[in-house]
């Protein structure tokens, strides 16, 4: 099944597809995925989680999987909760600071926001 994105009208998670438009139910509107597309350019950096959740500066994130660290002794355990995340452009776009690690970049695919 296709990430179909809320319908911009109402915010309605219930789009769906019919003659390559996007419809919704609740209120009838209908777009294209060329104009979400177009959108999200125009707002800049769009980070999204696993879940597909859109992140903010300031966000707080959960690991969802253990992730080894370079140097460090012990991986950042999945549950590990990261507060005030900071995006960022490239691969590891999320930079924040976890409690016993001190400042790391993560990638947003092994997070959640919390």
């Amino acid at each position: 099944m296709e990430n179909i994105p809320a319908c911009p009208a109402c915010n309605s998670p219930y789009g769906y597809e019919l003659d390559g438009k996007l419809i919704c139910p609740e209120c009838s509107f209908e777009w294209t995925f060329d104009t979400v597309l177009e959108e999200e350019a125009e707002e800049g950096l769009v980070v999204k989680d696993s879940n597909g959740t859109i992140l903010a500066d300031g966000d707080a994130v959960t690991i969802i999987k253990d992730l080894p660290v370079k140097g460090a002794p012990k991986p950042i355990k999945a549950g590990t909760k990261v507060k005030s995340i900071r995006l960022v452009e490239g691969d590891h776009n999320i930079d924040c600071k976890i409690d016993g690690f001190g400042s790391m970049a993560l990638k947003s695919e092994f997070v959640k926001k919390a």
